[in-house]
């Protein structure tokens, strides 16, 4: 199993001019100790208008900074929003090919089609052509990277032949991903040969039957892209500290002040009665976990704060439930100081990481 960091980038208010700055530096830190300690990967959202929940408006710049400042950790591109208004597709495969050129190779593409009314209403976009929209760009974007000239007549975009460039470092093209925010999206992963990346919470048991069917349907899918990127993510929160009482308080209290935060925001299907979004899923976890995440005097199950000893133990059930990666919030509005943000990355990585190198080896030799 692959460990990686998942940046919102939630800026608390008041916004002095100091303290965006503050939060992209701590981010470029953070990947940098990421980088050297071994991690698999670093990821940035695409959001637009949420205000503290997450400033994160331009992941494309944000990211190629990191790749300029590290070496060996893949960049997660986690999620470019395929949505008319938001991107246009030939940007989208433009900026992604330089992004991977800077980085030597080094991008995974996660797409999507937000589910905020802030986002989708400041866009003026009409939630029941989202998914639509997605399918069409995600079909078009590796062609525009492998073939040597495109063209395309279309629902939502066209263009005339042209050649799209640059063209990806990695050839054919980028591992290609979708966020699974919604019941059900994991299947339009499977079914398009894109890897699941996982951005609510979800129980063991729930995850394990996620991923059976997910394998099932991904083994006879119809891939838009050149590979099938047979790979499920899940997202998690990360505070690691040599007490387990003090590493599940502060843990605890970060991943509380992100669920009420997460709660605020107005989801598409609370405004706009569209089928294309059904209930469930991210907002009515973070709902139910922020009214009680848990048993106060522990962490919650599945949750990776504490000790190395119980983080160790609930990660080996991820991995045993199916899950090829697992990424982590580190911070939430700054509630924990940078210095003890790192101190867990440095923990995690002595004394969790490990438990975990002999099926990652086992893996490579098959």
């Amino acid at each position: 199993m692959k460990f990686g960091i998942f940046f919102e980038q939630s800026v608390p208010r008041p916004w002095d001019g100091e303290i965006e700055h503050s939060v992209y530096q701590n981010a470029l830190e953070q990947a940098r100790l990421a980088d050297e300690l071994g991690f698999h990967s670093v990821w940035a959202v695409e959001h637009h208008f949420l205000e503290e929940y997450s400033h994160c408006s331009a992941p494309d710049v944000l990211l190629s900074a990191i790749a300029a400042q590290t070496k060996r950790v893949r960049v997660g591109h986690g999620i470019v929003v395929c949505v008319p208004g938001f991107n246009h597709p030939i940007r989208i495969a433009e900026r992604a090919a330089v992004l991977d050129i800077i980085s030597s190779g080094r991008l995974e593409l996660g797409t999507g089609r937000s589910a905020t009314w802030p986002e989708l209403g400041g866009f003026q976009t009409n939630p029941d052509e989202t998914k639509k929209s997605w399918d069409e760009y995600i079909h078009c974007i590796p062609k525009m990277w492998t073939q040597e000239r495109f063209e395309y007549q279309g629902e939502y975009f066209s263009m005339p032949n042209r050649a799209v460039l640059p063209k990806p470092y990695q050839k054919p093209h980028p591992p290609l991903w979708v966020a699974v925010s919604s019941p059900g999206t994991e299947l339009d992963a499977a079914d398009r040969g894109m890897g699941a990346l996982g951005v609510s919470f979800s129980s063991f048991a729930a995850q394990e039957k996620k991923v059976k069917v997910y394998r099932e349907r991904i083994a006879n899918c119809d891939p838009v892209g050149e590979f099938v990127n047979d790979q499920m993510a899940s997202v998690n929160f990360l505070y690691c500290h040599p007490d387990d009482e003090q590493g599940v308080k502060i843990g605890r209290s970060m991943m509380s002040t992100f669920q009420y935060m997460a709660s605020q925001i107005g989801m598409a299907k609370e405004v706009y009665p569209t089928s294309s979004y059904p209930t469930g899923g991210l907002l009515a976890a973070t709902r139910r976990q922020a009214d009680g995440p848990g048993d106060a005097r522990g962490a919650p199950e599945g949750i990776a704060i504490g000790n190395p000893e119980n983080i160790i133990e609930q990660l080996k059930k991820w991995e045993a439930a199916g899950v090829d990666h697992v990424n982590f919030m580190l911070n939430a509005v700054e509630v924990i100081p940078q210095e003890r943000v790192l101190e867990s990355l440095r923990l995690f990585a002595k004394e969790v990481m490990p438990a975990f190198e002999k099926s990652e080896l086992a893996e490579v030799g098959s």
